[in-house]
């Protein structure tokens, strides 16, 4: 299997786990979405088929829907407009040419039950980042309202820290700092009412916010939505079905290759150990339902099929 990564001719920017990012010129940036799959800080070696058109065409798809609330930087996902050196077949799918955006250097998070790393700190301090919250809730109880919970941008190897909002203040200033509170909070109502009914529920997610500056000018710019929006590498989705207070339900991902790796009592260093073909099926298979059942939309009629 290939995770559809083939260098490019353009300037290579930065290599994540699962996306590769290039110059495109004219201040744009190119962003492929591969098929690498990584769990527990750790790149597996089979890659999950379709897994990058899944990422990209969910992210498309709320760029769109989203648009009336903030702005973003997608340009466009057609193999057509790329420079004439990254028009290959084989990325049909899977890009998303990009205005240049000065990133955030916070996570916009947005919690709405107790889970993850907020439940471990409650369960600790009886706050979520650092914020006072309602005594006596349990393990992934819903909060009686969604909350924004920022955290920083780690180096490489590093882990995130989880902060609040006066520390997001301290790093962004109050204004932006307002502002992407509050774009935050209004695309997860939007996108939560969207998955519920589709039978999920959105427990938290990761926004990724950016300026985008015209040349030359030194102006505030624009706040845009940029990186991946509500895919489920970005988002916690639960089967609603599934939930109920006290017990957390798994994630609608890549739960399957985390059940496999915990099952063998790897030690989460590289290299990893070897996915059997049912395990990368199941996976591929979790990630197609969500974007086809959130998004009501086929994978078959995105490119690259």
């Amino acid at each position: 299997m290939t995770d559809h990564s083939p260098e490019l001719d353009l300037p290579h920017v930065h290599r994540g786990k699962v996306r590769d990012l290039y110059d495109a010129g004219d201040g744009r940036l190119l962003m492929v979405a591969s098929d690498r799959l990584s769990a527990f800080d750790v790149v597996m070696a089979e890659p999950v088929p379709d897994k990058g058109r899944v990422l990209t065409a969910m992210s498309a798809y709320w760029f769109a829907e989203l648009t009336d609330v903030v702005g973003n930087h997608l340009i466009s996902t057609d193999l057509a407009d790329l420079p004439p050196s990254a028009q290959l077949g084989e990325l049909a799918g899977r890009v998303m040419l990009c205005r240049r955006a000065e990133m955030l250097p916070i996570e916009c998070i947005v919690r709405a039950y107790v889970t993850g790393s907020a439940w471990k700190e409650y369960r600790e301090t009886g706050t979520i980042h650092g914020t006072t919250v309602p005594a006596g809730l349990v393990e992934a109880e819903r909060l009686p309202e969604p909350i924004f919970t920022p955290s920083t941008k780690a180096a490489v190897g590093d882990h995130d820290e989880n902060i609040n909002f006066d520390r997001a203040v301290d790093l962004v200033g109050g204004d932006l700092a307002d502002r992407a509170r509050t774009v935050s909070l209004a695309m997860f109502e939007r996108a939560a009412t969207r998955a519920e009914a589709a039978g999920f529920l959105l427990a938290d997610t990761k926004f990724e916010l950016g300026v985008v500056r015209e040349p030359g000018s030194d102006g505030p710019g624009e706040l845009v939505l940029a990186d991946e929006v509500l895919t489920p590498d970005s988002s916690r989705y639960w089967m609603a079905e599934d939930w109920r207070p006290g017990h957390t339900p798994q994630g609608f991902d890549k739960q399957p290759v985390r059940d496999f790796l915990e099952s063998l009592g790897w030690d989460k260093s590289p290299p990893p150990p070897a996915l059997p073909d049912e395990v990368v099926a199941a996976t591929r298979e979790r990630y197609v339902s969500a974007y086809e059942r959130i998004c009501g939309r086929s994978l078959a009629d995105w490119p690259g099929a």
